[in-house]
């Protein structure tokens, strides 16, 4: 026992863990995964109807329309969860560190040395922020890619609702449309815009399993626990 104690308080003078997310960026993220999740399977039926509705007696069972239902509930829980982490970005106390990202990007030494760490040449550049500037980069790009899947999303939603928000919104998505040459256009660019999404999560998941087996630093861990671990400098 009393050389276990040694060691434990050996650790804790070169490890020690911080709070790297808040409890709304943990819980904007999960509701971002199960929404982009059904968004991506609900719109893969819309785009190439697989299912075959189940037959009864009812006149007014539409697999179609139940599952477009289901796409344009998600959709909005998107948007939601969208508009909570903009906001946190720019006004969170514990997102400073994310907005400190930032910098590095515009640092030509800062993506030499990330790019030769994860090419496995060099060892791991010390950061400014939470982020690398290819993961930064990286980030930024889905949000652009997210805002193209709204706004694309949003004008086929006001094609079918006609009162209500859809009403309010229809006139200035329909400029939107027009500018961006028509509703195919915009299917189209809908469904770019999804497949940008899934390249990126498949990035992602392969970055933060990277960062976590080499830093063990508990990348993962993070976004469960809000807690990530750190070398102490001596």
């Amino acid at each position: 026992m009393e050389s276990l104690s040694k060691e434990t308080s050996t650790e804790e003078e070169f490890v020690r863990h911080e709070v790297e997310f808040s409890v709304i960026f943990r819980l904007q993220h999960w509701v971002r995964v199960l929404a982009i999740t059904v968004l991506i399977i609900s719109g893969f039926y819309l785009a190439y109807p697989m299912l075959s509705q189940v037959t009864t007696n009812e006149p007014t069972n539409f697999m179609y329309a139940l599952i477009r239902s289901w796409h344009i509930i998600f959709g909005f829980v998107l948007i939601s969860a969208f508009i909570v982490k903009i906001y946190i970005f720019f006004f969170g106390k514990l997102e400073v560190r994310e907005r400190e990202s930032f910098r590095d990007v515009f640092s030509l030494n800062a993506w030499i040395r990330q790019i030769g760490y994860y090419l496995l040449l060099c060892k791991r550049p010390k950061l400014r922020g939470a982020y690398n500037p290819l993961q930064f980069a990286a980030y930024f790009l889905f949000y652009v890619l997210t805002t193209g899947l709204i706004i694309t999303g949003l004008i086929l939603y006001v094609h079918v609702y006609h009162e209500g928000l859809g009403g309010f919104l229809y006139e200035p998505m329909r400029a939107i449309e027009v500018m961006l040459g028509g509703l195919a256009v915009v299917r189209e660019l809908h469904h770019i815009f999804m497949w940008g999404v899934i390249l990126f999560i498949v990035t992602h998941l392969y970055l933060v399993s990277f960062n976590t087996i080499y830093m063990k630093e508990g990348a993962i861990d993070a976004i469960f626990s809000g807690l990530k671990w750190h070398k102490k400098h001596k």
